[in-house]
């Protein structure tokens, strides 16, 4: 007669290769979930800045840009450049793209903070289409 001996569980059986796998797998998600909340998070204060949020005002309220690009004028991807801010000073140098029903442009802004006041050298649209530069610093529609 046979004897019968219980087998032995999945796990059991499997154990050497799943628990590497498996830790690997979880060191990964929780490295890519780190990442993603840290991206998140920079990306949010870049957004939430003063420079960002005057430009992105003021190309919404400009005429000029209104008729180019059509409205609701939004952000359309990620600001590239550089914000620094330390204590209440500060410098800006950054483009913001954005778009329209008619069509799509960056914005372009530079500035420095004293005293938490930002003052801007520059801030200008360029319409991607036609490379057309439009000043939003010295009034509404006014092209170089």
């Amino acid at each position: 007669m046979e004897e019968h001996r219980p087998q032995k569980s999945w796990f059991s059986r499997n154990w050497p290769w799943v628990v590497p796998v498996g830790g690997c797998l979880t060191l990964i998600i929780v490295f890519f979930v780190f990442l993603g909340s840290v991206v998140f998070g920079v990306s949010k204060a870049l957004t939430s800045s003063t420079p960002y949020q005057d430009a992105l005002a003021k190309a919404q309220e400009d005429e000029y840009i209104i008729q180019l690009l059509g409205e609701p004028i939004e952000t359309n991807g990620i600001m590239q450049g550089e914000l620094n801010f330390k204590n209440n000073t500060g410098m800006a140098d950054i483009s913001i793209p954005i778009k329209g029903p008619e069509g799509e442009a960056r914005i372009y802004v530079v500035g420095t903070k004293q005293h938490d006041n930002w003052t801007y050298s520059e801030l200008y649209v360029i319409i991607e289409e036609t490379n057309e530069q439009v000043d939003l610093l010295w009034g509404a529609g006014n092209s170089e």
